[in-house]
């Protein structure tokens, strides 16, 4: 017999072409679940159920509100594995390099975050953007100052949103206007988890910017931090560019390798998220994935900076963990669907094809995954939290052409993948509240 979903005042359902996964493409049979026909449930923020209009609709008590996005494509929210919000004004930033682009560019912007007014608006703006492209949930670098971190969660907070964020640590090897000592920074560190952690949907991360900008001191109690309080997590970068790594081999030479200078600090761990890790040797990647530690791949970032180009087959033969990640404002896009585009062609280079399909996976349940928070986000499992958005196919002309044309799903999400932006993303749920919604002379996420 059907079990009847009941009406109530926080009950909704969307009706559409249900997209979400179970496991990854690339290594798991039946790893994706597509509904052309199908019907998302969402009481009090959370799914209560998922899967074929056919099924579901029948259950539906008379009365409950119904959204008909039907020709369109409902999938769970993108989760950016890495970014930079106090770097938003200073995105698309000309420099030679990874190391000159920080020195010119992002530590003057950075200056102004110890501004409370400037990082709440600056943070606002930010949050906007990526509710605009799609994206519910990121991890978050703020800058060196406790007001930046502090600003960036009221914002989050007042919208509902499920982020990630931590101050960055960084005590040598930048100007001393964004200098602190190893222990200011751990104490403001401990203060933001004790405040902002699991404090509604808002989590903390530990964040030394990179092992060149924090003395071995600043790492050691990093480390004890990650170990004193095990459910936050650590994020920073890794392996981006060569000669980032020589200068982190002269100043850690007791280290196998730039990786191994986290590891030595108990910074590898669950819930670590490590940047770029374009230049990894394998027992690097073997570590990362006996830790548990996750890969942020930063496809826009790492050819805006000319970095270099990620190693997807090994990466996979090692078994590492691996999300995405837009890394503004390296990166050149909030947009994950943008962000798709770049990867597909950065793992082209290195002669790996990577599936519409996977880069879905990636951009969702995969980033779910790599933070700890699978069945919490990234999917439909029934009670997950409500974070989804709403894809218009045919949300340009030339998208409208080729999506027309497409023979299967992968053709489809390909399309997608390589012609989408922020256009595409027609509606924006975070915990099953509506906070944008694209106007344009098409269809719009409206009651039946």
């Amino acid at each position: 017999m059907t079990q009847r979903i009941e009406h109530g005042p926080d009950i909704f359902a969307v009706r559409g072409s249900l997209l979400d996964f179970r496991g990854d493409p690339a290594s798991s049979e039946n790893a994706h679940r597509w509904e052309e026909d199908g019907l998302l449930v969402v009481a009090d923020g959370k799914v209560r159920a998922a899967g074929a209009y056919a099924a579901l609709g029948p259950a539906l008590e008379p009365g409950v509100r119904t959204i008909d996005c039907r020709g369109r494509i409902i999938t769970p929210g993108f989760i950016d594995t890495h970014i930079h919000y106090p770097q938003t004004d200073m995105i698309a930033s000309p420099a030679e390099g990874l190391l000159p682009w920080l020195d010119t560019w992002t530590f003057p912007a950075e200056r102004q975050f110890s501004d409370s007014v400037h990082a709440r608006a600056t943070a606002s703006f930010f949050l906007d953007e990526l509710l605009r492209c799609g994206t519910t949930t990121a991890m978050v670098y703020c800058s060196v100052h406790p007001e930046s971190a502090e600003a960036f969660f009221q914002e989050s907070a007042a919208r509902g949103m499920r982020m990630v964020a931590g101050k960055v640590l960084m005590d040598r090897h930048c100007p001393e206007f964004l200098r602190e000592s190893a222990e200011q920074g751990a104490l403001a560190s401990e203060a933001l988890i004790r405040k902002w952690h699991k404090r509604g949907r808002q989590m903390v991360a530990i964040t030394p910017r990179f092992a060149a900008t924090s003395t071995p001191a600043q790492l050691q109690l990093a480390g004890e931090l990650a170990r004193a309080f095990p459910d936050t997590f650590v994020q920073t970068h890794v392996a981006e560019n060569t000669d980032e790594i020589a200068w982190i081999k002269s100043l850690y030479p007791e280290a196998r390798s730039y990786l191994d200078v986290y590891e030595r600090y108990g910074l590898m761990r669950p819930r670590a998220m490590y940047a770029h890790c374009i230049w990894l040797d394998d027992t690097d990647r073997a570590r990362m994935a006996a830790t548990g530690s996750a890969a942020a791949l930063c496809p826009t970032s790492n050819l805006f900076l000319g970095s270099g180009l990620f190693d997807m087959r090994s990466a996979d033969r090692a078994g590492m963990t691996l999300t995405l990640a837009t890394d503004v404002g390296g990166g050149t896009s909030f947009s994950m669907l943008e962000t798709m585009n770049e990867m597909y062609k950065v793992a082209r280079m290195t002669g790996v094809h990577l599936s519409a399909l996977r880069l879905f996976y990636l951009a969702t349940l995969g980033g779910a995954r790599g933070m700890g928070l699978e069945g919490t986000i990234g999917s439909f499992v029934a009670g997950a939290e409500a974070d989804f958005i709403v894809l218009d196919p045919c949300a340009t002309p030339l998208l409208a052409r080729r999506t027309q044309r497409a023979q299967s799903l992968e053709e489809l999400l390909f399309a997608l993948a390589i012609l989408g932006d922020d256009r595409v993303v027609e509606a924006t749920f975070v915990a099953g509240k509506i906070l944008h919604e694209r106007k344009h002379s098409g269809h719009n996420a409206t009651p039946e």
